[in-house]
């Protein structure tokens, strides 16, 4: 048992990619002295240098307390991500998928934004130039932790043709451009599905210990043999609701999403790679489609809320899409459809 913790200790940490510092010892320190609710901050790597020091986070009660946190220098390279992904897609070269959620935990400190590409995103995506950063720009921000997760060996679903279903991000306060933001992300809530199985990546932002924001991408993983799980209600579509607005989605809107958000799947950008999973042509990235609706709400969004969608149909490109929203109280329901004939592409709400 010693020697197979041993082997497992290193490959942890060869594959990470950059230096990076074993959290577990300093954070169950760190979590005896807690208090609940909080983010406390362990003794580092014991060097006694207090800049190496990583946040950790008291999860007592939760599932998944004993995730080992691994912390890294700064934020992976996103390209070198995606091609382990593709050659892992390779028969007989891949290895093989865990049963389970990994117990882990990456974590990187001190991420800041980059005007200029703040800039380029609201652009892409609607957004006004304004010095808080979009909700879903903090999915862009801390997304190559989370895509480094799930390019782990033994992650439980492949990242080519995996499937992104839901988003939920809880904003609990505006984020501001010059604050420098602590990411954590982690897998949990692995499930059947009728098309396979689904799980749940979560990603945190804390500024200054304080949780401010945090996202739940909900990805599943479509297999051969049908995991189980509820079936989804097949009778008659209902009508889409009156459009607000009208958008033209072209094909520049997958390699300029693609660009700014360092997801460069090629089923957003490329009419070849979309074929191979199964799309006539390129389909927008989900989060793409989020931001946009969002966009069209900013001028009414509160200072903390929780935007939560469902992505339905894929949106090819090019197309042109309806967009509806109806104010709840002091919420907002929301909705994305095809203009040609009403199919479903997203479905979403404001709270």
């Amino acid at each position: 048992m010693a020697g197979d913790r041993k082997k497992n200790d290193l490959t942890l940490h060869d594959m990470i990619e950059g230096p990076t510092q074993d959290l577990t010892s300093a954070r169950a320190a760190a979590l005896a002295r807690s208090t609940p609710g909080r983010i406390d901050h362990g003794p580092g790597d014991g060097s006694g240098d207090p800049q190496r020091r990583r946040p950790a986070e008291q999860r007592s009660g939760e599932p998944g307390g004993a995730r080992r946190r691994v912390g890294l220098s700064r934020l992976p390279a996103t390209g070198a991500l995606y091609r382990r992904a593709l050659l892992g897609a390779v028969p007989g070269v891949g290895g093989r998928r865990g049963t389970e959620v990994p117990d882990l935990e990456l974590a990187v400190d001190g991420v800041t934004v980059d005007k200029r590409h703040l800039a380029d995103y609201d652009r892409v995506c609607g957004f006004r130039l304004a010095d808080r950063l979009p909700a879903t720009y903090l999915h862009v921000l801390g997304f190559p932790l989370s895509l480094r997760l799930m390019t782990a060996p033994g992650f439980p679903l492949p990242l080519t043709g995996v499937v992104h279903v839901a988003n939920r991000i809880t904003v609990h306060r505006p984020v501001l451009v010059g604050e420098s933001v602590d990411f954590h992300t982690y897998a949990e809530n692995l499930r059947p599905h009728e098309r396979g199985r689904q799980l749940d990546v979560v990603l945190v932002g804390s500024v200054g210990g304080e949780e401010v924001w945090r996202g739940v991408s909900t990805y599943l993983g479509k297999e051969r043999t049908a995991g189980g799980g509820p079936r989804r209600d097949r009778g008659d579509r209902p009508a889409p609701p009156t459009a607000s607005a009208q958008w033209r989605v072209t094909p520049r809107v997958g390699t300029d999403y693609a660009r700014v958000s360092g997801d460069h799947n090629p089923i957003h950008t490329s009419r070849v790679g979309a074929r191979l999973f199964g799309f006539p042509r390129p389909i927008a990235h989900g989060m793409w489609s989020k931001a946009r609706c969002l966009a069209a709400l900013e001028p009414r969004l509160p200072e903390a809320y929780t935007v939560d969608v469902s992505f339905k149909l894929p949106v090819p490109l090019p197309s042109t899409v309806a967009f509806n929203a109806s104010p709840t109280g002091t919420s907002w329901d929301f909705a994305l459809h095809s203009a040609r004939d009403g199919r479903p592409h997203l479905v979403g709400s404001v709270r």
